[in-house]
């Protein structure tokens, strides 16, 4: 029987990323994106429905969204669903759904860069994708 399981999202960082380490020493990044989606409802009125989802990156991927990524930014991330479970501190059983990225892209030109566009009315398709092989460190 044929099994998929892969994400595609585009939303808005709604807080910033938090960084932290695993017992083994491998950074892990947790954020929220918001996603919205726009739709004419019966009435023909256009209506908004935002989707908040949380997001988790790992190793050297993890540091880089940790560095280069706040509240407000526009990101693109290609990923799978995941599902946990632990018990909480109540005793309760809780149950998360989250994405794990594979790829995480920032859809925001860096600060101070003097190609950037002075009309917000134009949209420039840049992309800067964070590899393993591209991180500094």
């Amino acid at each position: 029987m044929a099994s998929l399981n892969k994400i595609f999202l585009i939303g808005n960082m709604t807080r910033d990323p938090e960084l932290r380490y695993a017992t083994s020493g491998t950074a892990v990044c947790n954020f929220s994106l918001a996603v919205n989606r726009f739709y004419t409802g019966s009435d023909g009125e256009k209506k908004q429905d935002t989707c908040f989802v949380r997001v988790v990156t790992w190793a050297k991927q993890a540091e880089a969204c940790s560095r280069y990524l706040s509240k407000g930014k526009p990101v693109f991330v290609e990923g799978r669903l995941s599902s946990r479970s632990w018990t909480g501190a109540d005793g309760e059983k809780k149950t998360r759904i989250e994405v794990v990225a594979d790829r995480v892209q920032f859809l925001e030109r860096p600060q101070g860069n003097a190609q950037a566009p002075q009309n917000k009315d134009v949209q420039v398709e840049t992309q800067e994708e964070v590899k393993e092989d591209d991180v500094p460190f």
